[in-house]
Formats: C-alpha cells, structure tokens, sequence
C-alpha cells in the first residue's frame, strides 16, 4: 500500500541538467555528479550515468532491509554486502532496465542467507517500487 504524503519522513531532491549527458545535483550538495552515457550507448562514459546511480541507491537500501529482516529473524550479516546489476536494453517502446541482486552474508549459511534475501526483497521499499514493472532477479 503507498504512503500518504502525511506519512513522508524525508524527501531527496535532486535536478538534472542535460539528462543523460549533464549533471545531476541534490540540493543539499552532498551529490553533485558530472553524468554521461556510457560508452556502450555510444557516450563518453566520462561521467556516471542513470543506472549507476539507481545500482547504487538499491543495493545501500537493499542491505538496509536486510539488516531490518536479519534483526527480526536473530540472524548476524556482520560483513554482509549487496550487489546490484542494473542493465539497460531495447524493449517494445524505447528502453527500460533488469536489475539483478545479489548478496554475500558471510556469517550464515547459505539456506539462511537465501532466506533473508528473498525476504528483504518483501519489505525493500526500491523492490516495493520496482515490482511489477522490471524484472529483478534475486541471485
């Protein structure tokens, strides 16, 4: 179910310039990113491009749910990490991104740690947003 605006705790800004071959700054600047399309789109690949910045946003909240999940369940991720692969191609009307995640969770095993991946991906608010509408793949 979505959250009322009532119910918002914080909200990031952020403005693009140029779109996909600009800059992209929060206003607060603690990000302020030169962006340019990779050079396997036909870019520079100077800058940092969409999907880079989506990868990075989804894999620190998707360790955040784990964590969450893990806490609940009793289970240690100390030294935990999470990968996201988001992937840009072609489709039907114009482009759109397939996303792959995958965690390494040292201190259990691998039954538990499938487990709490696969339940961090019901309570990640950015596979909240995101299913139905790409495919994510948990790996």
């Amino acid at each position: 179910m979505p959250i009322q605006q009532s119910e918002v705790l914080y909200t990031a800004v952020a403005t693009a310039e140029n779109g996909r071959d600009g800059r992209v700054a929060t206003d607060d600047g603690k990000l302020d990113v030169v962006v340019n399309p990779p050079k396997e789109m036909g870019g520079s690949g100077a800058g940092t491009n969409p999907e880079q910045l989506f990868a990075a946003g989804y894999s620190a909240c998707f360790q955040g749910a784990l964590a969450v999940v893990a806490r609940q369940e009793g289970a240690d991720v100390t030294g935990s990490t999470v990968t996201a692969k988001v992937g840009i191609g072609k489709n039907d009307d114009g482009f759109g991104i397939i996303v792959e995640i995958s965690a390494e969770i040292p201190s259990v095993d691998a039954a538990t740690a499938r487990s709490l991946v696969e339940k961090a991906h019901q309570v990640c608010p950015y596979s909240k947003a995101t299913r139905g509408n790409i495919t994510v793949t948990l790996v």
